[in-house]
This record gives structure tokens, C-alpha cells and sequence, in this order.
């Protein structure tokens, strides 16, 4: 495999995990403060398919 594709595929799992934190704080934030839950609710589960993704890609 070249080396550049090599370094983008380790450099995944963090940006990913950079995704998850992100996505885990935003959808808190916006369930806490009510401003729309079904988005936080959404943002939540996409976080967890984030963290899912990154054990996949480690396993």
C-alpha cells in the first residue's frame, strides 16, 4: 500500500475519535439546555456508531 494511504489510515481512528467527543459533548449540550432534543438524541447515537466504528477499525 503507498505510504500516503498508509498514513491516512492511522490517522482515521483519531480523527473519528475527535468526531465522537464532539458529537458526545454537542448532543448533551443541547439535550441539557433543551434546545432540540431529538437532534441531541440523534447526535448521541451517531457518537456511539463513531466509538463503534473506531473498535471495528482496532479489532
Amino acid at each position: 500500500m503507498p505510504t500516503i494511504l498508509t498514513s491516512i489510515a492511522q490517522a482515521a481512528p483519531t480523527i473519528a475519535m475527535l468526531g465522537f467527543f464532539a458529537c458526545l459533548i454537542g448532543g448533551t449540550t443541547m439535550i441539557v439546555k433543551r434546545r432540540d432534543t431529538k437532534k441531541g438524541v440523534l447526535l448521541l447515537i451517531m457518537s456511539l456508531v463513531l466509538l463503534g466504528n473506531v473498535l471495528v477499525w482496532t479489532l
